[in-house]
Formats: structure tokens, C-alpha cells, sequence
């Protein structure tokens, strides 16, 4: 029993000896490291090797090649070893304040005047610290109250001298020039800051946008897909990549529906497409024409001509919406206008034949606007049989007799002139038919006086006496005889 109880006692004893000569040999290789890692600022300090300027030779290149995580760690590094180091706290507060880290950097600017008071060039940039840090505050606000422009002159006036690694700064800058419009400079600035970071998901996010309001959507929705893979659950990411997926699914389902004929449905898929986003200009000008388009087609020409002038409010050279409003302000009989916009559109594209044939097709519609419009002045339609123009000349022609007159005989004596010049022509099929052609009739016949049709016979009303007047055959269809007075 007692061999045994010796035989475990030596056991432990063995166990506990390779303990210790495990722990002697831990402790010797964090001293060796300690001493190979921190000699080079133990030394600095001791000022025996002239390390200090490695250190912050090596802190330079590190900021130099925008690395600034490195070059703070070993500035933190440097402190610890000896705190009373008081160059390394200058040059950490400048690296603090080039990433717009203002408060950790004017800790350490205090930190230095406290060693070495009164050192104009740190008093200098510790003023400097104050300026990029009111003017970001001050940038920020303006964005908020919507002053885009002058707000850019803080961030890049300011700002982005003192603190030029400010990754704050420049993304407010690129969300800055996005409400301004200015998406190529929006572009640009994402683009760099990705150089620097390719993860960043800020950028892709606005460079995505940039690209969106460009109507470039398939980079678009590239960046947006690469941010998504970087973090799924990106809230903004997320809703510009489904919001760009669902606008262009309704964009195809209005072409499809236009396509097929179904011109009313493809209508109020322009519309639904429309009212996703009406800052989406770039789009929303094909998607403006598409429906001009449309409306002129169903005749619907008020709607049309409105779709049409938002298309040439964003691009006035369009020529083809000039033509579309043109035949738009053709349905409104706004005939002027009309030949106006076609013939600007002509004027852009002096060889394109389907556009002369439309101006031809305008003008000719305004020539024969000015001509009278014998159909309105017996208040008859364009369709109207030749039995519906007979009865409307006899009941208007009793109505303006001159002699049923008395009180207001030259008003009535005008009109009746007017009413049987307008049977005299809707009344012959020949001449009704080169009326409805536009082409032109007897210059008697336009009311122009002079000799030609006169329903008073030779001599008209002779004075102002009584007188007889005298329809040949009776009024037209018979029933009356001669009608004296």
C-alpha cells in the first residue's frame, strides 16, 4: 500500500514540474514578444535608437496610403508606452480630425496644449477642428431644410479641407448632389469612396439612385443586388431594388397591353407606372410620350395635349411629341397651335415625309377653319341628311325673315343672307362635296358680296318699303308656294 501511495505522490510531482516549466515557457515568449514589438517605442522614448522618427515615419505612409486604422493603433501604441510622448498625441488628433472624429481629436489637441502650451500650430488646427465641425453640423441642417447648393459649398469649402478622409462628409456630399440632380457628379463621388471601400454600402445605395435617374436601371439595380448580397436586410437597399423591379413591370405591362390593342387598359398602366415616382424624369418622359400617344389614338385630344407638353416641358427638341400634341391640339380644333407644333417638329426634321404630310394635314385643317362653317350656321351636323338641311334652312329662314324683323331688320337681313348661302352650297351635292374636301367654292358663294347668290333677287329689299319676296318653287320640299310679304 504504501509503494503505491509513493508511486502517486511521484506521479504528481512529475505533472506538476512540467506545469511549471510550461508556464516559465509562456512567460519568456510574451516577454520576447513585448520586447520585439514595443523596444522600437520603448526606445523612441528613451530616445536611444532614434525610433521616434520610424514610428511616425511609419504613421505618415500609413495615413499616406489611407490607411488609418494602422496608423492610430500605433499612435495608441506609442501613448501607452510612454504618455508623455507629445508628439504622437499631436499627430493623433490630426488623424482624428481628418475623419471628421472631432471629439476623440480635440481631446487629444487638449491633451498636447497641456504639455506644450501656447503651440500656434496645433492652437491653429484645433481651429480648424471647430471650423469642419460647425460646418457639418451646419451642412447637415441645410440638407434637411433642403438648401442643396449651399449646402455643397460647406462640405466641400470646409469640410472636406480640414477633414479630407471625412467618409461622413462625402457621403452627405453624394446624397447632396443627388437632390441637386446632378447625377453624373453624384456617380463620380460614390464612385470614389467605393474605390476606397467596395463594400460600402451608402455608396452602392446613391450610386444605385444616380444610375436610377439616368433611366440607366440595369447598373442600377446591380449596385442595388450587390449591397443586398452584403446585408439582405438593408431596409433602403431593399425598397430601391424591389420599388425599380415593380416600375418596371408596370412600364411592360403597359407596352404589352398597346401592343395587343388593348388601348384603355394600357392607359391606366401608364398612369399606375406614372404615380410610382414622379421625380423619376428620365422615365417618366418615355412613359408621358407612351401615353400622348395613346390618348391621341382614342381621340381623347385635352388629355393627350397635356400628356404631350409634359414630354416637351423636360425636352423641348422631342419632335415626335411635337407631332403627337400637334394632331392632339387637332382633335381640341385648336388649329393654330396645331400647325405651330407640327411645323416646328418639320423644321427639326425637314426630311422625315410622315411629318410634312401632317403639317399639310394641319394646315389645311386651319384653312378650313377660317372658311364659314355653313353646317354650324344651319346648326346641322356633319352627317346630316340632305332632308335634316332642308328643314333646318325653312325653319331658320322663317325665323330671320327680314319682314318678321321690324325691330332689328339689318341684323335679320345679314342672317338671312347667311342661311341661304349655306343651303346654297349644303343643299347641291357638287358643292357640298367640294366644301367637305376644302376645296374652294365661288368666291360668291363665301359671303364676300359683290355680285353672286343673293336671296333678295336683283334689286334686294328696295328701300325699306313693303316688297315681296319670293322663294323659286316655294322653300325647298314644297309645302309653302311662294312665300310674299
Amino acid at each position: 500500500m504504501m509503494n503505491i501511495l509513493k508511486k502517486m505522490v511521484s506521479s504528481m510531482d512529475l505533472v506538476a514540474w512540467r506545469g511549471f516549466v510550461y508556464t516559465l515557457f509562456i512567460l519568456h515568449f510574451v516577454f520576447v514578444c513585448q520586447l520585439l514589438l514595443l523596444q522600437p517605442l520603448v526606445s523612441a522614448l528613451d530616445g536611444k535608437s532614434g525610433n521616434t522618427a520610424e514610428l511616425f515615419e511609419r504613421v505618415s505612409h500609413s495615413i499616406k496610403v489611407k490607411r488609418y486604422s494602422e496608423a492610430i493603433n500605433d499612435l495608441n501604441a506609442a501613448i501607452e508606452a510612454d504618455p508623455s510622448l507629445s508628439e504622437a498625441y499631436w499627430r493623433r488628433a490630426s488623424v482624428l480630425r481628418e475623419l471628421c472624429r472631432y471629439e476623440e481629436s480635440e481631446k487629444s489637441y487638449i491633451k498636447f496644449l497641456e504639455m506644450k502650451p501656447g503651440n500656434s500650430a496645433v492652437e491653429k488646427e484645433l481651429s480648424q477642428l471647430h471650423q469642419a465641425q460647425s460646418a457639418l453640423d451646419t451642412a447637415n441642417n441645410l440638407y434637411d431644410s433642403h438648401d442643396y447648393i449651399k449646402a455643397l459649398d460647406f462640405i466641400e469649402k470646409v469640410v472636406l479641407i480640414f477633414s479630407p478622409a471625412c467618409s461622413q462628409a462625402k457621403i452627405l456630399k453624394v446624397k447632396l448632389l443627388l437632390a441637386a440632380k446632378d447625377y453624373a457628379g453624384a456617380i463620380s463621388e460614390a464612385g470614389f469612396i467605393l474605390k476606397e471601400d467596395e463594400d460600402n454600402l451608402d455608396a452602392l445605395l446613391l450610386r444605385g439612385r444616380a444610375y436610377y435617374y439616368l433611366a440607366d436601371h440595369d447598373v442600377a439595380t446591380r449596385h442595388y443586388q450587390k449591397g443586398l448580397r452584403l446585408d439582405p436586410e438593408h431596409s433602403e437597399l431593399k425598397k430601391a431594388y424591389f420599388g425599380l423591379k415593380n416600375l418596371l413591370k408596370k412600364t411592360k405591362n403597359a407596352e404589352e397591353n398597346e401592343k395587343k390593342g388593348k388601348l384603355r387598359v394600357a392607359v391606366e398602366d401608364y398612369k399606375a407606372a406614372l404615380a410610382l415616382d414622379p421625380d423619376h424624369v428620365a422615365h417618366n418622359v418615355h412613359l408621358h410620350f407612351g401615353l400622348c400617344k395613346l390618348l391621341v389614338r382614342l381621340g381623347r385630344g385635352k388629355d393627350a395635349v397635356n400628356a404631350c407638353t409634359e414630354v416637351l416641358t423636360v425636352d423641348e427638341e422631342h419632335t415626335e411629341a411635337l407631332v403627337q400634341r400637334g394632331e392632339a391640339k387637332l382633335l381640341t380644333e385648336d388649329w393654330e397651335g396645331a400647325v405651330a407644333d407640327i411645323k416646328a417638329a418639320a423644321e427639326k426634321s425637314p426630311q422625315d415625309m410622315s411629318i410634312r404630310e401632317s403639317l399639310m394635314k394641319a394646315e389645311k385643317a386651319l384653312k378650313l377653319s377660317q372658311r364659314k362653317d355653313w353646317y354650324k350656321i344651319l346648326g346641322v351636323s356633319k352627317s346630316a341628311s340632305i332632308s335634316e338641311i332642308k328643314r333646318a334652312y325653312k325653319k331658320l329662314a322663317l325665323q330671320w325673315h327680314p319682314d318678321k324683323n321690324v325691330d332689328n331688320r339689318e341684323e335679320a337681313e345679314n342672317k338671312f343672307r347667311e342661311i341661304a348661302a349655306a343651303y346654297e352650297i349644303l343643299g347641291d351635292d357638287d358643292k357640298r362635296t367640294k366644301y367637305d374636301n376644302g376645296e374652294d367654292i365661288e368666291e360668291g358663294m363665301n359671303m364676300g358680296g359683290g355680285g353672286g347668290f343673293n336671296p333678295f333677287g336683283a334689286g334686294g329689299f328696295g328701300g325699306g318699303g313693303g316688297y315681296t319676296f319670293h322663294f323659286e318653287g316655294g322653300f325647298p320640299g314644297g309645302g309653302f308656294g311662294g312665300f310674299h310679304m
